[in-house]
């Protein structure tokens, strides 16, 4: 689905339900990258951005919510962020601002939803080799890691299912950062 239109959110848990007979789990893992500057950016672009990357992620889990049979269990919501919180991304100013609203909103959302059985994280995953890195820029930031590379996405699969399962069930309105011990200021 296209999550720049607004329905979409609601029409993928939607789909969900009918395959699967419910939905227990979202992992809102989407994003639109975009590589403005505070002087290259405009504002349907800052629109556009907004629109796939926070606002849809709130669709979601009220799509979620309004879908979830609490007598199935503990449902789970986990989204993603990219450490605005924990340093700028001037050359990013768009994506910045949309994903860093995803960390904003954990805590609101898990607020709104916990008394309903469900709990609300988010991940900060830091580097992840997902393949869209040009080779410098990988070395570079591979420099930045105490392991030398960049976090695999099965590394955070892991912390995924964690947060799936009922073992996390103490867990909500959190950021969690598995960023391997990144150093930003080395780059």
């Amino acid at each position: 689905m296209d999550f720049a239109e607004p329905g979409a959110p609601a029409q993928v848990i939607a789909a969900a339900v009918e395959a699967f007979g419910a939905v227990d789990v979202v992992v809102a893992n989407h994003a639109r990258s975009s590589n403005h500057t505070l002087d290259e950016v405009t504002a349907a672009e800052l629109d556009l951005t907004w629109a796939v990357n926070a606002r849809a992620s709130v669709l979601l889990a009220q799509a979620f919510a309004a879908a979830y049979d609490e007598q199935r269990g503990a449902g789970r919501i986990i989204m993603f962020t990219s450490g605005q919180h924990l340093a700028p991304m001037s050359q990013e100013v768009p994506y910045a601002i949309s994903k860093g609203a995803i960390q904003q909103m954990t805590l609101t959302l898990s607020d709104a939803l916990i008394d309903r059985g469900i709990t609300v994280n988010t991940i900060n995953p830091g580097p992840v080799d997902t393949g869209w890195a040009t080779p410098e820029l990988a070395e570079t930031v591979g420099r930045a890691l105490p392991s030398g590379r960049w976090t695999r996405p099965d590394e955070i699969a892991r912390v995924v299912r964690w947060l799936a399962s009922a073992d996390s069930h103490l867990i909500t309105g959190q950021t969690i950062n598995t960023e391997s011990g990144f150093r930003r200021w080395v780059m």
